[in-house]
């Protein structure tokens, strides 16, 4: 039977016993409207994936749309996860994606099948 290397020998400090693995709430508005972001998002994959595109597409993009909104709403020490750069290429950079992702639903024609 081998044993279990100590963690103080290779380097690395202990793990914490009186660490949680459970999944832990966001601290921030922020990382609130981001996982409400990243929750509509996936919603609309899903959607796309049911081949109802247009929808998912228009969702997606909204939810984006979404985030910038709040990107510009919320103050950059509440702004956690939603916050990566600074705050104009955070908002440029959602507004784009989001725009051209509801225009993009919007613009393309059915097709027959």
């Amino acid at each position: 039977m081998t044993s279990v290397p100590d963690p103080e020998e290779e380097g690395r400090p202990a793990p914490d016993p009186e660490h949680s693995i459970a999944p832990r709430k966001p601290r921030t508005l922020g990382g609130m409207v981001y996982l409400a972001v990243l929750a509509v998002t996936a919603l609309g994959i899903g959607l796309v994936m049911l081949d109802r595109w247009r929808v998912g597409l228009t969702l997606v993009g909204g939810a984006l749309l979404c985030g910038a909104l709040a990107r510009v709403v919320v103050r950059d020490d509440d702004a956690g996860m939603l916050g990566i750069r600074r705050k104009s290429v955070d908002v440029a950079t959602l507004l784009l994606l989001g725009s051209g992702l509801v225009v993009l639903a919007a613009v393309i024609p059915d097709q027959p099948r």
